[in-house]
Parts: C-alpha cells; structure tokens; sequence
C-alpha cells in the first residue's frame, strides 16, 4: 500500500512539474526581498513558499484538466499523466480543489 501511494505522489508531482516550482522560489524569494524592504521573517518565509507553490500547483492542475483533449490527441503528450489515464479527471480536481 505504501508504495502505491509513494507511486501516485510521484505521479501528481509530474503532473504538475514540481521541479518547476522549487526552480521558481528564488524569484518569489526575490519578490517578498522587495516588498518587505528587507529580510523577511521566517514564518513570512514558510508562507510565501506554501503560497507560491500551492497556487502553481493549482494551477498546473487546471491547466492539465484544461488541455486533457488536446493532449490525448497529440503523439507528444498523449502519455502525460491525464491523457494516459494514470490518474482520472476525478482525482486531478480533487487535487485542484484541496
């Protein structure tokens, strides 16, 4: 059973390219230097990272919900996560929503 799980996590963090989201903190990080004018605080820091990377997930997830038809129709795409049937519509706007 928990490999099961480990497997689907796996599956929802390709879904929506997780490594994009760590590659794109530091410019959030960068955002919040500005704004703050200054260093901000560590609680500051552990809620733009939740803030920064559940709003991408999110929308990573609407966007594969989206384009599932076009993705299953394409030779390039048709083995993503959606169109393959790896994970159902059901459970990616599940993800989406939570």
């Amino acid at each position: 059973m928990a490999t099961t799980i480990l497997n689907k996590a796996v599956l929802y963090l390709r879904m929506i390219k997780f490594s994009h989201s760590v590659f794109a903190l530091p410019f959030a990080f960068v955002g919040a230097l500005l704004a703050a004018g200054g260093l901000p605080s560590k609680e500051q820091i552990f809620w733009i990272v939740v803030a920064m990377v559940s709003g991408r997930s999110a929308a990573m997830g609407l966007n594969r919900i989206i384009d599932l038809r076009i993705d299953a129709k394409n030779p390039r795409t048709k083995q993503r996560e959606l169109p393959s049937g790896k994970i159902s519509l059901k459970e990616a706007w599940l993800f989406v929503v939570v």
